[in-house]
């Protein structure tokens, strides 16, 4: 595929390096002591990071996708070039070469059952600026997607000015606008910014905002987040979502400007929440939903699967919203296709090699593919006989009553 792309995906782009662990290699603490050597297996190389996670997967599954990264000259660079050549030649034609530059990447510790652990090195991500997207490069796109700005210095850096810069030009293109997020290790620059005054003045740029549980509660209420933290058994902050405290994050956005809030809830699935103003989603852009995305409230639990590995499981799941608002699917077909290829990357160890195109992937979920039970709290929650759970505020406004 050449010429114009109805995705872009831009942000945040790595080299992952993940080495094989076994299964009783489980206990992170033990394997990081000093002077120890672990015997490990085999290492799979392969690109990471939201522009490539993301973007890969939806190429994997039909879309026209055209990735644009920063990556640096040297030999870490021409890996991750060689890498995404080969799975499309005409993905690479967006990225950004910086020569004097040292290429970002990540070394990716991820035991079986358990969630990963990030060894990672931000490197040219840290200069990508709106400078680096040119309107011609718009041209023929839909949807544009940046990912991580948390780890890209220059994003987050004098408060946000030039991530306001950049969302501002490309909504001002007509193009829809989405947002993933990331954590910011909390003892690092972007860690200690104030990232509710970033999100604050981005959001009315963002259609689609989809950032973790853990990110969000982060980012909007560090004292909460600190106390979950010291609480947490095992540092498992998803056993504190629940319908009520995912209602109020997701409304802080959506009041912020966003239209769409999906929050990823790893092993629980997703949550999303949409607007009740009925002027926003046609702001939306290029890929407007239909009215009936209106004020929704929904839960989707994930699809049951044997774990492999976790690299990648938000991006992919992303991919799999993306691909269903770009297709013009119904909220809740959305859904179900987003936990769909989120199931089919952690059956394998790397980011995207479990994708397939969305054909298989629907037949799969046709064919009976059963959910996980869900084990949030959802008080007044209930089901609705698809596999989804409905919240207390899906429909609940007048202002949804348009074409139900």
């Amino acid at each position: 595929m050449s010429g114009p792309a109805d995705i872009i995906v831009a942000g945040h782009i790595c080299l992952d390096m993940i080495p094989t662990m076994y299964e009783s290699q489980s206990d992170i603490a033990a394997l990081l002591l000093p002077g120890k050597l672990i015997n490990i297996g085999p290492a799979v190389m392969s690109t990471g990071g939201a522009v490539s996670n993301t973007g890969i997967a939806l190429h994997r599954l039909g879309s026209q996708v055209k990735l644009m990264g920063k990556i640096g000259g040297d030999p870490f660079g021409q890996i991750i070039l060689t890498l995404l050549r080969g799975q499309d030649p005409s993905l690479v034609e967006g990225m950004i070469v910086s020569p004097k530059e040292t290429s970002s990447y990540s070394i990716v510790i991820s035991p079986p059952n358990r969630d990963r652990t990030f060894l990672h090195a931000t490197g040219a991500n840290d200069t990508f600026s709106a400078a680096d997207l040119n309107q011609e490069q718009l041209q023929g796109a839909r949807l544009f997607h940046f990912g991580y700005p948390p780890l890209m210095k220059k994003m987050y850096e004098h408060e946000g000015v030039e991530l306001l810069r950049l969302l501002k030009k490309v909504k001002e293109s007509g193009v829809t606008v989405s947002l993933d997020l990331a954590k910011p290790d909390p003892s690092s620059p972007a860690g200690r910014v104030d990232w509710r005054a970033i999100l604050t003045q981005a959001m009315p740029f963002v259609d689609v905002c989809l950032p973790s549980f853990e990110e969000l509660v982060y980012m909007l209420d560090r004292e909460l987040f600190d106390a979950m933290e010291q609480e947490a058994p095992e540092g498992d902050l998803l056993s504190y979502a629940d319908g009520e405290l995912l209602a109020r994050l997701s409304s802080e956005l959506i009041g912020m400007g966003a239209a769409i809030v999906v929050i990823k809830l790893g092993e629980h699935g997703i949550y999303v929440r949409t607007t009740s103003d009925k002027r926003r989603l046609p702001q939306m852009g290029l890929d407007a939903p239909e009215q009936d995305w209106l004020n929704c409230e929904i839960i989707s639990s994930c699809y049951e699967v044997d774990v492999v590995g976790t690299t990648g499981a938000g991006d992919c799941t992303i991919a799999g919203f993306l691909f269903g608002l770009t297709q013009g699917l119904t909220l809740s077909e959305t859904l179900h296709c987003a936990v769909g290829v989120g199931a089919c990357n952690v059956e394998q160890a790397d980011a995207t090699s479990g994708i397939t195109e969305w054909a298989a992937i629907r037949e799969r979920m046709n064919n009976g593919w059963k959910k996980q039970a869900m084990k949030l709290n959802l008080t007044n929650w209930h089901a609705n006989g698809d596999q989804l759970w409905i919240g207390p505020h899906h429909k609940s406004s007048k202002a949804s009553v348009i074409s139900e």
